[in-house]
């Protein structure tokens, strides 16, 4: 499966984005999808996860109440909207796509399980 990100930008804080991640070459089908973020000088780190098929959500607690994870699976589609936004959300979004699992709550904001990569879309934040 290819993902490409796309809806990233500069905001002031306060701000709204929604961040899409197009999935191609084959459905998503009991995937493992997540959103991660990285700053410059930080480790990559998952902020937002959706199993496809158990139709769950997962959040970095930094982002609850501020940040939602969808999906369209008839599009193909993950989005991830993004309210109230702060500095500290600035960096490069990817969003990743795992094999096939029966469920990845315990696992869903680790890069090291994630098979497929987009390119990122930068998001940047300011007061």
């Amino acid at each position: 499966v290819r993902l490409a990100e796309s809806g990233g930008g500069s905001v002031q804080a306060g701000g709204s984005l929604r961040l899409t991640c197009a999935a191609s070459g084959s459905a998503l089908d009991g995937n493992c999808i997540s959103w991660f973020r990285q700053a410059p000088g930080t480790q990559r780190e998952g902020v937002a996860g959706t199993h496809i098929g158990l139709d769950n959500t997962a959040y970095h607690d930094s982002v609850k109440g501020r940040f939602t994870i969808s999906r369209d699976i008839d599009e193909n589609v993950i989005y991830l909207q993004m309210n109230d936004l702060k500095p500290g959300d600035s960096g490069m979004y990817y969003c990743a796509a795992s094999g096939p699992v029966s469920s990845c709550y315990s696992w869903w904001r680790h890069s090291k399980y994630f098979d497929h990569w987009g390119r990122g879309t930068q998001v940047t934040v300011s007061w």
